[in-house]
């Protein structure tokens, strides 16, 4: 194939559209899930993100270049880079860019820390960064099979013109065959909110975005769907858990 693909996967529900292919058993990626790399925060939350299913549907594989979008609290950190790092791939996080002259303090100590919390090669391989905001350069050319975004799409809806940037850059990275990653909370089966303030993302805006760049859908998964969420909640999507925020603020 070509073409980059898109694989969506929805932190509540997507309606499956292909059947992934059984995939052999990865006894890297189970032993990565299982590390002693991994927090307790990250891993109490295994319950509802599936990291295993999620990741064998995405088609992570050795010897991939995975580029992940703005990676936050590290969930997806903790298992990559290490297995990155025990399959002769590579890990590469987008951070704050630091090319950006308008760039806050606040923005360059959270590279920092990123970068301090995985320097220990030991542990997890050596972690790329990569410079990725509204005015940054492009990622790359055709060097990585995979992109990840994990609950970002929906920040991007608050500025348009990022959401086109981020998708331009995403396809012009991967690899011919490379595949786009998706994990977004679903707004469907009701309308998404303008901007997506409240966290949740219709999927045909996603698919929208991704194939204006030039992407092809080739499947989404329900392996992370959560039929009781009612999607109205006062502070959207935050007051779920981990966030659960509230009138009395963060809990």
């Amino acid at each position: 194939m070509s073409a980059r693909s898109l694989a969506l996967l929805s932190a509540l529900a997507l309606i499956s559209l292909a059947p992934a292919a059984q995939a052999a058993e990865d006894k890297a990626l189970k032993a990565a899930i299982a590390g002693a790399a991994r927090t307790e925060p990250n891993t109490a939350r295994d319950a509802a993100r599936h990291p295993y299913e999620t990741l064998v549907f995405w088609g992570v594989k050795p010897k991939q270049t995975i580029i992940e979008i703005s990676p936050g609290g590290g969930y997806w950190t903790e298992i990559l880079a290490p297995y990155a790092k025990a399959t002769g791939g590579a890990y590469i996080a987008s951070a704050a860019d630091l090319d950006n002259p308008k760039l806050s303090d606040g923005a360059r100590k959270g590279r920092a820390a990123f970068e301090a919390r995985y320097a220990d090669e030991a542990k997890f391989g050596k972690v790329g960064l990569v410079n990725f905001g509204m005015e940054s350069k492009p990622l790359g050319s055709a060097s990585a099979d995979m992109v990840i975004t994990a609950r970002n799409i929906h920040n991007w809806l608050w500025q348009p013109p990022m959401l086109d940037k981020a998708m331009a850059d995403f396809y012009a990275v991967l690899k011919p065959g490379g595949v786009l990653a998706v994990e977004e909370h679903r707004a469907d089966p009701r309308p998404q909110n303008a901007d997506a303030r409240d966290g949740y993302v219709a999927t045909a805006n996603v698919v929208a975005a991704a194939e204006k760049a030039g992407f092809k859908l080739a499947a989404s998964s329900e392996v992370n769907a959560n039929p009781k969420d009612t999607k109205d909640h006062p502070f959207g999507v935050w007051t779920l858990p981990p966030s659960r925020t509230s009138s009395q603020g963060d809990k």
